[in-house]
């Protein structure tokens, strides 16, 4: 599969400013996009979004196609990357995270868990999930929070990734749970680190585009959904995942902006909702959603 990178440089907001545009064009294909300093004296920053199965030439056409022609005027090039495993590339220099109990690591890292922490050994692997990102980070705390606080009878991780959420709950509730997404990389993926952590005869996964499986009836209903996607798509799915859910039930939502918040709230009180916490990390937002009680 081709993998070109298309690099976008300017001043550190203007760079700021097309990652955010950047973030939200390809929201819904999930193309992953970064920003850092690119210079030694901090003046220029570069904006870097990867695109797959394409020539550089097109690829630098669909980002100013899908942004629009007056979105930024900095300087675009686009090339096309070797054929490595770039997600594991990335993860080479990474540290294990620390979030609540959970302690996130490679197996390099394996004897840096220190005594009394959950660890989650995620390896390199072409799913999104590794605890370094805002949205993961704080939906294992919250994971971490809710599972002291009781006991659920059927947990749900919707848009697993890499499972690390799915295996996080599992291995604090010590119960099944199902993890499902729409990439069957990512649900191959979810069950290999399910193994790989000691839970796969508690992690469940199974591919599945949105919640309209039939499969989704044999598990639910779900009184605790963990949900760590994006905007639209969970928006669109308020329906699906109030249809799905318990009369007394929880939702942790993430993927999210911090102003995306409104409007997520607005499409999950239709459904029962309402806001039991808010927490924000690195810039992203993670919503814990409660219908049935007061308080998660």
């Amino acid at each position: 599969m081709k993998t070109i990178r298309v690099r976008i440089t300017a001043e550190e907001l203007e760079a700021k400013r097309i990652s955010d545009i950047l973030e939200r064009a390809f929201e819904d294909d999930g193309n992953p996009v970064t920003v850092y300093e690119a210079s030694g004296d901090g003046r220029i920053w570069a904006t870097e979004i990867l695109l797959f199965d394409m020539e550089p030439e097109e690829a630098a056409d669909t980002v100013r196609d899908r942004v629009g022609a007056d979105a930024f005027a900095a300087p675009l090039e686009a090339e096309e990357l070797p054929d490595i495993n770039w997600v594991e590339k990335s993860l080479e220099g990474l540290k294990p995270v620390r979030a609540a109990r959970f302690v996130v690591h490679g197996g390099h890292d394996r004897d840096k868990v220190p005594p009394g922490a959950i660890g989650l050994e995620i390896e390199a692997a072409l799913a999104f999930g590794t605890g370094h990102h805002g949205t993961t980070a704080g939906c294992l705390e919250e994971i971490d929070r809710l599972l002291s606080l009781r006991d659920y009878g059927s947990i749900l991780d919707l848009g697993t990734g890499t499972g690390v959420l799915a295996i996080a709950a599992a291995l604090k509730a010590r119960q099944p749970v199902l993890a499902t997404d729409i990439d069957p990389v990512a649900t191959r993926t979810a069950l290999e680190n399910a193994r790989l952590n000691g839970a796969a005869h508690l992690v469940r996964a199974f591919t599945a585009n949105g919640m309209d499986d039939r499969k989704f009836l044999d598990h639910g209903p779900f009184d605790l959904v963990i949900a760590n996607i994006l905007a639209r798509p969970l928006m669109r799915m308020a329906k699906s995942i109030g249809a799905h859910t318990a009369p007394v039930a929880t939702l942790v939502l993430s993927g999210l902006r911090v102003e995306d918040g409104p409007r997520i709230l607005f499409a999950y009180r239709s459904q029962g909702f309402i806001l039991d916490r808010r927490g924000e990390k690195d810039g992203w937002l993670t919503l814990t959603l409660v219908r049935g009680r007061k308080h998660a």
